[in-house]
């Protein structure tokens, strides 16, 4: 089964909510950027590069919400819109680089759109799409991104080999397939025989109702610990070495 955290159906967003995992998997719906930051703030979604793609995808929201708005009140939107995106986390860092990039993209699209004669004039509605292309975009190259990672990755773990895990950095943490744990699944794609140990990562249980799920969905085997057994069991292997 492949993980997907985030899904666009071509209308709204979809975010599986990792509030409920293991025990129920369920896709709400957000169709705006307060939706959006309501489901960040409450760690529907989390992890930093998911929370970056998100937030994108919040803009962009917005923007199609206000497609049929003045310039100046397309404009206004999307600014509150920004807003209070970059108030749902405010330790992510990932949230104000794909904040940025949107403010960014915005600029560059009315930019185009102005034209030669330097007349503050375009389309809310052409705008609102070239910012779900720029989201749509942050959300493939962040998939790409741990892709190449983990093929990276992959050839420093030895077939055999059993990685100790802490909290979550797989699929439900980005866009697709994971940071560490994309590492490990690159692995595993090549050939090798990897198993996890994950700790249970308190408080909010990442490595036990993420990490594990993760784990059993790709077939790969996977032992939950408690966070005080990660030391003994380091110096346990380390002391058979």
């Amino acid at each position: 089964m492949a993980v997907e955290t985030l899904r666009w159906t071509g209308k709204h967003l979809e975010m599986i909510d990792q509030r409920l995992l293991p025990n129920e998997i369920k896709y709400p719906s957000f169709k705006n950027a307060h939706e959006v930051a309501v489901g960040i703030s409450t760690m529907v979604v989390r992890g930093a590069p998911a929370i970056g793609v998100a937030a994108a995808y919040g803009v962009a929201l917005q923007a199609k919400c206000l497609s049929n708005q003045s310039q100046q009140d397309f404009l206004n939107g999307l600014e509150r819109a920004f807003e209070v995106l970059a108030q749902s986390r405010p330790t992510a860092v990932n949230l104000f680089w794909a904040i940025k990039r949107m403010r960014h993209a915005l600029t560059h699209l009315i930019d185009r759109n102005i034209g030669g004669s330097g007349i503050f004039d375009f389309t809310p509605s052409a705008i609102a799409e070239g910012l779900l292309a720029e989201a749509i975009r942050i959300h493939h190259e962040d998939v790409q991104a741990n892709l190449t990672l983990g093929a990276h990755g992959a050839k420093l773990l030895p077939d055999g080999c059993r990685v100790l895990t802490h909290c979550n950095a797989g699929a439900l943490a980005t866009a697709g397939h994971g940071t560490a744990l994309g590492v490990i699944r690159s692995a595993v794609a090549e050939g090798k025989r990897i198993s996890v140990v994950a700790d249970e990562t308190r408080p909010f249980l990442q490595g036990a109702r993420l990490t594990a799920w993760e784990m059993v969905q790709e077939g790969i085997p996977c032992t939950l610990i408690t966070d005080n057994m990660a030391g003994y069991l380091s110096q346990r292997v380390r002391s058979m070495l």
